[in-house]
Order: C-alpha cells, then structure tokens, then sequence
C-alpha cells in the first residue's frame, strides 16, 4: 500500500524548526522505532550533515533515527534496503539535478511502490508531482530532466499564497499557476498551504494540519476550496 506525507513546508518563523509537522510524522511513522534514510540534496546554503543533523534531532524526538543518504556509497543501494525515505526542503532545482544525475527516481519509485513510508516536504513534496514545473524556487542549476516521481495524479504548488507586496509591480502567485494552466491544461493543479499536508494511503486522500483549505485551480478559473479530510482526485474531471 502506497504510504506518503506530503508537508507544504517544514516550520513557520514563530516556531521552532518542524514544530507543526511533528506529530503528523509520528502518526504516520508510528510507535516502533523507524530508522529514516534522508535525502539532503535540496540544501545548498547549509552543508549536507548540517542538514541531516538538524532533521536528525526532531525525529529522535519523536522515538525516530535519521540517517544521511550522503554518507553511503552507493545511495542507490541506501534507498533499497531503508524502512522509511525521506526528502527535504530547500532548490527543487538542485534535488532535481542530483536525484536525476545519480538515478534515483526509478529506485525511489519501486520502493514507494512495495509500500516503503515517504515522507517530502516542500521541495520533497514537489518531487512525488509528475513534473518540475510548479515549485517556487529559482533555477540556479539546470537538471537532466523535469520528470519528478509521478506518485500523484495532479501537481503541488507548496507555500501556497496568494499574498501580493503594496507597490510592487510583480506577478502574484495566481497569475504565475495560471501561466502553468494555459500551455499544461490537462494537469490537475493543487496550491498546498503552509501548515498543510497531503496523506496518501493506498488509493485514499487525505488534506491535514493546522485547519487550512487547499486550492484546486481550475481552467476556467472558477477555482475550488477543499477543506480537510478525505478527497478524491477523480471528482475533479
């Protein structure tokens, strides 16, 4: 059975670092000690064991061990034999160009597949959507290929907001998804909130976290609230 958590993000300025997202982790992971291989790539402005340390201190409260993918040889080999995979947050770009560079979808997939738990959150959750393209980062290096995992039938927009500066002249949020919509019109579109997440268990659905509603974006813009609990991506046509 298909087993993911899908975070928007991973902690908010007036919290401590995964603060929110820990209790959803320890529900999904559960009682028994779960040795969690993680994937550090997206980090660019903090080291690979700075990263994987930081992740490492708030599993090990919640009774879980982390440990780095980086400090294996053949990561490859690291993804087939863990319990549990894990992907973090920072450039989806650069988790893009490593995970493709070192030819881990596939391994990623098959695991996911025989029911290995995956938890992503930001750019980790952009990387189950079947493409690159609605994450927010800059693309400060060019990967192989856009193909992310393909786990979900529609696209996330993490850190969802709509939320507009006074006096400047930039696109909103909106109006760059909208842009997605016009040339990618037969793809599902998803603006996932902050303090927000996506379960997947088998073929059920599930929107958790802090009280927020997703966005589903449609393309004749009469755009769709859904609030938490169960749904069903085939209602959406």
């Amino acid at each position: 059975m298909k087993k993911l958590l899908l975070l928007s993000n991973s902690s908010i300025p007036s919290e401590p670092y995964f603060n929110w997202g820990k209790p959803f982790v320890k529900d999904f992971l559960g009682e028994k000690k779960v040795k969690v291989l993680f994937i550090p790539y997206a980090g660019v402005s903090i080291s690979f064991d700075e990263y994987t340390k930081t992740v490492s201190d708030v599993f090990s409260t919640i009774g879980h061990e982390i440990v780095g993918i980086h400090e294996f040889k053949n990561p490859q080999q690291a993804i087939e034999n863990c319990d549990a995979l894990a992907i973090g947050g920072g450039n989806t770009f650069r988790l893009f160009q490593q995970l493709h560079e070192l030819n881990l979808i596939d391994s990623i997939n098959q695991r996911i597949n025989s029911g290995m738990p995956y938890m992503g959150w930001s750019a980790g959750s952009n990387t189950v959507c079947p493409f690159l393209f609605t994450t927010n980062d800059m693309p400060i290096v060019q990967p192989k290929s856009f193909i992310g995992l393909g786990q979900l039938p529609f696209q996330l927009n993490v850190h969802y907001t709509n939320a507009s500066i006074a006096g400047h002249g930039g696109e909103t949020r909106d109006m760059r998804l909208a842009e997605f919509q016009l040339l990618h019109p037969n793809i599902n579109l998803i603006g996932l909130r902050e303090c927000s997440l996506i379960e997947v268990r088998g073929d059920k659905y599930f929107l958790k976290g802090r009280g927020n509603t997703m966005k589903l974006f449609r393309n004749d813009k009469n755009h769709k609230e859904i609030e938490e609990g169960e749904f069903n991506p085939e209602d959406w046509g």
